[in-house]
């Protein structure tokens, strides 16, 4: 088949943020700006909330992408990084075609859940 698949900046953060579910330690996502703060409120969840991916001006045809995580407690958080940055990256390349010149996890909290 020929042609050309394109996939959103939307649909690769939301394939980020599922990614990043999956790896052990990781109690969910933190919204990561007003838009997903007010989302959360509305009750309105998605699998994007807390990754922001963004085009590299740097390294065009690349993306660099922030996600915003919530660790669980006792979780060594410097692993969990480090897991969270090689599966969002696999992810990217084989779910999506996407190549990622910049993971950068923020985590901003902590919890027992």
């Amino acid at each position: 088949m020929k042609g050309n698949i394109t996939v959103t900046e939307g649909a690769l953060a939301a394939i980020l943020g599922l990614a990043a579910h999956e790896v052990p330690g990781v109690v969910g996502m933190s919204p990561a700006g007003i838009r997903d703060s007010i989302s959360r409120i509305l009750g309105k969840a998605e699998a994007s909330e807390g990754v922001v991916v963004k085009p590299d001006p740097a390294t065009p045809g690349k993306y660099v992408a922030d996600l915003y995580v919530v660790v669980a407690f006792g979780s060594r958080i410097p692993t969990v990084v480090d897991n969270i940055g090689e599966r969002v990256q696999w992810a990217a390349k084989s779910l999506a075609g996407a190549d990622l010149s910049a993971v950068r996890v923020h985590v901003v909290g902590v919890s027992r859940g």
